[in-house]
């Protein structure tokens, strides 16, 4: 526990870690990255680039030393960055490494106005905040290798199946190597895959939501193809794309993350989706229709148009079921989607569309896309009413901010 003099110190920075938390926190990464090259074996490359990684740990940092006092009040964000840590393989050897990276780059930044009072105060903090972290990933890492069908760290995967699904996005089914069980998932999580692609110094590790109902013997991972290999996330997606084939191998994480539906409930469950963001929603989707055959869901999806818009056949295979419905909105449809009626709306999902077809009320909210959609589902959402604990979203990426507020979202160090 910290004594009260350290939890005065470490409030009084907040002000200053508001305004110069993404300069402490790429100074961070800049100190740790040259002295520990081997993390970026474990580091998303594309997060670094675009600077997303040290926009988000800024605001870890930042809601850390809000909450100095009370840390049990951010315990969710702690198991939400655990749950990315425990899938990266990040362990408990990393964290002092990361606090003392973490202490150079405010010394660093601050200059003078870091005195040894300052430092020595956040080295406390840090490690209570540290051994926070390192309990709930050991409890995570026991959980995954001792399940039944778990593992721990890599498996060997060897792609079964590749299904082109659309013009940008393609499915891989991953079958065990060793034949034996696999872990179950919730409708929502996401495998970490591990690629040591030619020409690349680091190996990438990369997320991708499972896009199919839990209980086969396979996980499916449905991936777009993102544009240019200049850009790192690129590299990874077009590799998965072009080069690796069936009979593949693959290493993969046991499934992880907290974005998940809520099967305890019956309410109605609403699910929008935009692009890619569809791979959790459909596993929600299938999985509301096989183990809670009455509960009303709506399926909502937007894409450009038919030639982007993947698994649409799963999903109309449900949508003649009495209580499942869905919609489709196309913002840019061509003149064959408009003849042969392949989208409800053109445009995108608005307030107004939702107050009017939607059942708002009573009903749980769940979506998952590019991060302008997202915001403007939020927003909406919030002006018609939803309670907060009826909306459920999930990033790609670190976990950024879907409204303008002094909130800080997590993001794992």
């Amino acid at each position: 526990m910290l004594d009260q003099s350290t939890i005065e110190i470490i409030k009084s920075t907040v002000p200053v870690l508001e305004k110069h938390g993404e300069a402490i926190t790429t100074r961070f990464y800049q100190l740790m990255f040259g002295n520990h090259p081997e993390l970026l074996n474990i580091f998303n490359h594309a997060n670094q680039k675009q600077g997303r990684q040290q926009k988000a740990l800024a605001g870890t940092v930042y809601a850390a030393a809000q909450y100095i006092d009370n840390l049990e009040a951010i315990l969710p964000v702690v198991k939400q960055i655990a749950h990315k840590h425990r899938s990266l393989r990040i362990k408990a050897e990393h964290y002092p490494i990361v606090g003392k990276h973490l202490l150079l780059a405010i010394k660093d930044v601050l200059g003078d106005a870091a005195t040894d009072e300052i430092i020595n105060a956040w080295a406390e903090a840090y490690g209570v905040i540290a051994d926070a972290f390192i309990s709930v990933e050991a409890e995570m890492y026991d959980e995954a290798a001792s399940q039944k069908g778990g593992w721990d760290g890599f498996r060997s995967f060897i792609v079964d199946r590749k299904v082109i699904e659309s013009d940008v996005i393609t499915s891989f089914y991953l079958k065990p190597t060793d034949n034996k069980e696999i872990a179950h998932f919730l409708p929502g999580q996401y495998i970490s895959i591990k690629l040591e692609i030619d020409g690349e110094e680091f190996t990438h590790i990369r997320q991708y939501s499972l896009s199919d109902a839990p209980g086969k013997d396979y996980y499916r991972i449905s991936v777009k193809r993102e544009a240019g290999t200049a850009n790192p996330d690129g590299v990874v997606s077009n590799y998965l794309h072009e080069s690796v084939i069936e009979g593949e191998i693959l290493k993969v994480s046991a499934p992880a993350g907290d974005f998940v539906l809520d099967t305890k409930k019956n309410t109605p469950v609403v699910l929008l989706s935009g692009g890619v963001g569809l791979t959790p929603m459909l596993s929600m989707l299938k999985t509301v229709v096989e183990v809670q055959p009455q509960r009303k869901v709506i399926f909502i999806h937007a894409a450009a148009n038919s030639n982007v818009h993947a698994l649409k056949d799963e999903v109309e295979l449900l949508t003649s079921l009495e209580h499942v419905n869905s919609f489709y909105f196309y913002d840019s449809p061509t003149e064959d989607d408009w003849t042969n009626k392949r989208f409800d709306v053109e445009g995108y999902v608005t307030q107004d569309w939702m107050e009017e077809n939607l059942p708002i009320q009573e009903t749980d909210f769940y979506f998952c896309g590019p991060v302008p959609f997202m915001s403007a589902i939020n927003h909406s959402l919030k002006n018609l009413g939803v309670k907060e604990d009826r909306i459920n979203f999930e990033f790609f990426g670190p976990k950024g901010n879907l409204e303008d507020s002094v909130k800080k979202e997590p993001v794992s160090v």
